[in-house]
């Protein structure tokens, strides 16, 4: 079960003008489950992505990144789920390609104006005819299906949809923001195995929602780990319809900054559950690295301790075994770190400073956060004036289980 976090409920996820979803059972890998989405974008919708570091990215981010910097307006998107087509060659690319050029002749576009997202296994093909009917199928329900059936459409090992909407006034005007996401294992996205979208009516212009869609996955699913894997297939996409009538050309505009904080609030909605529904987890650990020469000095030591096993495990057993994490910032690479001035904090729980031992930690008071659902770790680094965030997870039985059954 998901660490605290609710199931989303239909009258909770608005509908965004000018977007229209379909979705389909095409039975990729099971049956009896929706596994294809198809979106549709109003003409003159802005779309940005970013993908997957990943050397071995997949077929799909390839296409996307092609079609992105070669089509100047982006119509559609297709997802399908239970096969990644990542690993899988030249093959992998053209039937990736073959996607775009189903839904592109059914919704009369051109290839180029559709991006097309797998997720699932990596190391297979696509199933390329179950494809074909599930697009066929999801287009002619297209219009029909609402932000939940899509959050539901995009999901592997997730226990449950991952969706997050809002409105916000601008200028007097209501402007809808609503995202869906999935992913629950091999999760260290790195640009998240995870898929994001987010759509708006409000307009943005082309360098504007770049911008943005940078700087919120910097700031949400650039934050988050599972099990410190970087699939082959993370992306995470926006689109901004202009439905609204609310338009935004620079980050100059006076409203600019509370859409641009609604919509990365959305984001960290959507990556903090991505965290929640961790495969196995029991726990949702937030860790605050502050007074950092830098954020990405901040950022290496909370991965750090984010990606340590011991540290992950200690967690779940509720065993303040808190020497892990001191080692875990000390092989962080952080130059010249002075671990006397170091401080760890549990929560309100001072737990270290002096390179030792806090004079008034008690191993109960430990024990008494450690057994939380949800727990903070602070680690003050006393080298200057940044900090950052990163969330995580701890490392359970289960999540050994549900990998080792994944194929089977």
């Amino acid at each position: 079960m998901a660490v605290n976090l609710p199931v989303p409920e239909l009258h909770q996820l608005h509908a965004v003008s000018g977007v229209t979803l379909g979705v389909a059972s095409a039975g990729i890998r099971k049956g009896g489950r929706k596994d294809i989405l198809v979106v549709a974008l109003a003409e003159g919708t802005r779309v940005a992505g970013v993908f997957t570091q990943n050397a071995f990215c997949a077929a799909p981010v390839q296409v996307c990144r092609s079609h992105l910097s070669a089509s100047s307006e982006i119509r559609a998107w297709v997802v399908n789920t239970g096969c990644a087509n990542a690993g899988t060659g030249e093959r992998g690319l053209a039937d990736a390609q073959e996607t775009t050029r189903m839904l592109a002749e059914l919704l009369r576009l051109q290839p180029e104006q559709v991006l097309p997202f797998s997720t699932g296994v990596i190391l297979e093909h696509l199933p390329m005819e179950k494809l074909r009917l599930g697009i066929d199928q999801a287009c002619g329900v297209l219009g029909e299906a609402s932000w939940l059936d899509a959050a539901q459409a995009i999901m592997t090992t997730d226990t449950q949809p991952k969706a997050a909407s809002t409105k916000v006034m601008v200028s007097g005007r209501p402007v809808t923001i609503t995202g869906i996401s999935k992913g629950a294992g091999m999760i260290r996205p790195n640009m998240a195995t995870m898929l994001g979208y987010i759509a708006t009516d409000a307009g943005v212009s082309q360098a504007l929602l770049h911008d943005l869609v940078s700087e919120a996955a910097d700031e949400s699913f650039n934050a988050i780990t599972v099990d410190g894997d970087t699939s082959t297939n993370d992306s995470f996409v926006a689109a901004a319809t202009g439905a609204s009538g609310v338009v935004f050309s620079s980050a100059g505009d006076p409203q600019w900054p509370l859409f641009r904080d609604a919509f990365i609030g959305v984001c960290r909605q959507l990556a903090q559950a991505i965290v929640r529904d961790g495969e196995g987890a029991t726990k949702f650990i937030t860790i605050r690295v502050i007074d950092a020469v830098s954020r990405e000095e901040a950022r290496q030591v909370g991965y750090a301790i984010a990606h340590s096993p011991l540290v992950k495990t200690a967690f779940f057993a509720s065993d303040p075994n808190l020497g892990r994490i001191l080692a875990a910032i000390g092989y962080s690479g952080v130059p010249g770190c002075d671990v006397n001035k170091i401080r760890v904090a549990l929560d309100d729980v001072l737990v270290a400073e002096y390179g030792g031992r806090a004079k008034g930690y008690s191993e109960a008071d430990g024990q008494r956060v450690m057994q939380q659902s949800e727990i903070t770790v602070t680690v003050s680094l006393g080298r200057g004036g940044a900090q950052a965030v990163v969330y995580t997870c701890d490392l359970s039985h289960e999540y050994v289980s549900i990998n080792a059954d994944y194929r089977s």
